[in-house]
């Protein structure tokens, strides 16, 4: 009878530990998905406040801050090519518009908003 207990008894440790085992990979996993998940918002929080410029430059993305104007952010995102670019392309929420290269004043006064996306072309 005693053999008995003492089996039963070492039976229920033996399945709580493989509950509390089973219980600790979960609370892990579920602390990894959390992780990734809040590195996902973060990452999505910081392209939406920022402006991407496609072309020969050192710097693809620019921080967005109020204000920022489109001769800012082609000379932050570090225009490599020696030329002035032949072409200069705005979009902003899917509709893309041509800025005239040669005219600076309205380069230094466009201003940008969060997610624009500026295209230099040669």
């Amino acid at each position: 009878m005693k053999v008995v207990i003492i089996i039963l008894v070492l039976t229920g440790l033996v399945a709580t530990g493989c509950t509390t085992d089973a219980k600790a990979r979960a609370e892990a996993r579920n602390a990894y998905l959390a992780g990734q998940n809040a590195a996902i918002q973060r990452m999505q929080a910081q392209s939406a406040l920022s402006v991407t410029v496609i072309g020969p430059v050192q710097n693809s993305t620019v921080p967005w801050v109020a204000g920022l104007t489109l001769a800012q952010a082609i000379a932050t995102a570090n225009y490599l090519s020696p030329g002035e670019p032949s072409q200069i392309t705005l979009t902003r929420n899917g509709e893309d518009g041509n800025i005239d290269p040669s005219d600076l004043d309205r380069a230094a006064q466009l201003t940008l908003e969060p997610g624009d996306v500026i295209t230099l072309k040669q």
